[in-house]
């Protein structure tokens, strides 16, 4: 914590709120347990940044030689960014997700169902595995959901 507290400072030396975002990837387990030590040591330094979730990098595997991303994982790493934020009383700045619209194969699970073994199917990526639009959407209406909550219960 404390050298991040410095990198704070010395990016944002007049705590401009808005001007840092901290990105956070880690995968879920992780996340639960060091992202709250953050967060306090951020607060209590008197810092201003928007905090970021990129449950995409912290869960890259290969499977049946892809590099993939299962979406259990990625929504499990969000649940915990929204979670550890609401025991926090802080609030989730944002959320980075690779995705598209096309009916790609290139992270597994969720309500499409990708297995490892469909990866090669439509694998179309040149780089990073996408969720492709079934995922996008599902993960979508679960933060939506999440951030209805926060609403509804007078949290910003």
């Amino acid at each position: 914590p404390a050298e991040l507290i410095e990198l704070i400072q010395t990016l944002n030396p007049t705590n401009n709120p808005g001007r840092l975002a901290v990105i956070v990837r880690m995968g879920a387990d992780n996340l639960r347990e060091r992202l709250p030590l953050l967060l306090r040591a951020v607060r209590d330094a008197g810092q201003k940044v928007t905090w970021v979730c990129d449950p995409m990098h912290g869960n890259t595997e290969v499977m049946n030689g892809y590099k993939t991303r299962r979406y259990e994982n990625i929504r499990a790493e969000v649940e915990a960014f929204f979670d550890v934020h609401e025991q926090e009383g802080t609030i989730p700045g944002g959320i980075h997700l690779e995705m598209t619209g096309k009916d790609v194969t290139e992270c597994t699970g969720g309500g499409s169902s990708v297995s490892g073994e469909d990866l090669g199917d439509r694998y179309d990526t040149y780089c990073d595995p996408r969720l492709n639009a079934e995922q996008s959407l599902e993960l979508s209406f679960y933060i939506a959901q999440r951030l209805r909550q926060r609403r509804n219960a007078g949290r910003g």
